[in-house]
């Protein structure tokens, strides 16, 4: 990501590459941390090795968190959909007039970064 004194045509396309390789690994990195974790198995604290107390993770834990997603995602839409306006600034309400300038002209919020 080294570059000059100013953002060039290496530098973003530095950023970019690494912008769409970076979740490919982060992907590859949870498969293999999910692979390793139902061939080997965790470890516990107390570092007992037995059998008899543990839960497989796949229908269980899968499920669960399954839920957990379809919950949250149902409460977002529901957020969504019930108010739509609640993030959005109070000037977007007012009826265009190409003579007059709203007061407080500001980019919006991820533009100030």
């Amino acid at each position: 990501l080294w570059g000059g004194f100013s953002i060039n045509n290496a530098t973003l396309n530095r950023f970019y590459s690494l912008h769409f390789i970076l979740p490919f690994i982060i992907l590859f990195m949870v498969i293999m941390h999910l692979v390793f974790l139902h061939e080997k198995g965790s470890t516990n604290p107390m570092g007992i090795n037995s059998n008899y107390n543990k839960i497989p993770s796949n229908p269980y834990f899968s499920i669960k968190d399954t839920l957990g997603f379809i919950i949250l995602l149902s409460l977002l839409l529901l957020i969504c959909l019930m108010n739509p306006y609640i993030l959005s600034d109070p000037e977007n309400f007012n009826q265009a007039n190409s003579m007059i300038t709203p007061i407080h002209i500001q980019p919006e919020w991820y533009f100030l970064l």
